[in-house]
């Protein structure tokens, strides 16, 4: 009898034990799903890659971002003015074109009677073609003169030295022309209420130097009278190619057209003549 009761009370004690264990078990699972699995992702900043832990960029963003509209407009604001002559967006858009673009500029060039080269670039004026025309020609120039130098001292049995500063002079005479008579052509189109684009003139004179490329070696024959022949055919066909591009829109500027045009002519034939001077002064 005594071991029938416990046995009774031990069951009544285990069943009455299970709902105590099982009570808390819903809670943490809820609290566990609550906390882990609310949001992705974290709000945090924690556990992020930031942006300067980042790895190295090797290009420049300012090659790869659009030159307009991709910019805050407070940065474009302090860029705008005289001081984005300074950044190197501001140039951008000169150097953007194609191998068949320079090409087709170049042959314009060499057919200077035309004159539609101003109103082809008018738009898309570059500073591509005008750059590597100038600095083939300064090595040209340096190149061609050394040489014709060199064989005349090896037929005239004399010693022959380098003379670097022939590429020093070729280099300043280029540069130096396709950058200062341009600006000045400039004010004086603008005194004379006939103002002209700066980057226009600058492709205009940088592509009438093409010419002088195949005259310069052309001048390695050693006949005086053909290089004579060979400059002056150079030298005329970039003052036509100039004046008669300048022409059309220096009339506007009333009865003084002809002595603007007149002088731009000149001074491009002065040059053909400078190179014929200090470059193929010795007869081979």
């Amino acid at each position: 009898m005594m071991s029938s009761n416990y046995t009774a009370i031990d069951n009544q004690n285990v069943s009455g034990s299970v709902p105590a264990v099982a009570d808390p078990s819903p809670q943490v699972s809820v609290k566990f799903t609550e906390s882990n699995l609310q949001t992705f992702p974290p709000s945090t900043s924690q556990g992020k890659i930031s942006r300067s832990s980042g790895p190295p960029r090797d290009a420049d963003d300012t090659f790869s971002k659009p030159v307009s509209g991709s910019e805050d407009p407070q940065q474009q604001q302090q860029a705008s003015g005289w001081l984005s002559v300074f950044t190197i967006a501001a140039y951008k858009p000169y150097f953007d074109v194609d191998t068949s673009d320079v090409l087709e500029r170049i042959k314009d060039s060499l057919f200077p009677f035309s004159g539609a080269f101003t109103e082809k670039t008018s738009s898309s004026p570059d500073l591509y073609g005008p750059f590597w025309i100038c600095t083939t020609l300064i090595f040209v120039a340096a190149s061609i003169g050394t040489f014709v130098t060199y064989l005349s001292h090896k037929l005239q049995n004399k010693e022959w030295d380098y003379d670097i500063n022939l590429l020093t002079w070729s280099a300043g005479l280029f540069y130096g022309y396709v950058l200062i008579v341009p600006l000045c052509l400039y004010v004086i189109l603008k005194y004379f209420s006939a103002p002209a684009g700066i980057v226009q003139l600058f492709c205009l004179y940088g592509y009438s130097l093409f010419i002088f490329i195949p005259a310069l070696c052309l001048s390695v024959v050693p006949f005086e009278i053909f290089r004579w022949v060979i400059a002056g055919v150079a030298g005329f066909m970039s003052a036509t190619f100039v004046a008669l591009n300048l022409k059309t829109h220096i009339v506007s500027s009333g009865e003084r057209w002809f002595l603007i045009v007149v002088g731009i002519f000149l001074l491009q034939l002065a040059l053909a003549l400078v190179l014929k001077l200090y470059l193929f002064t010795v007869t081979v």
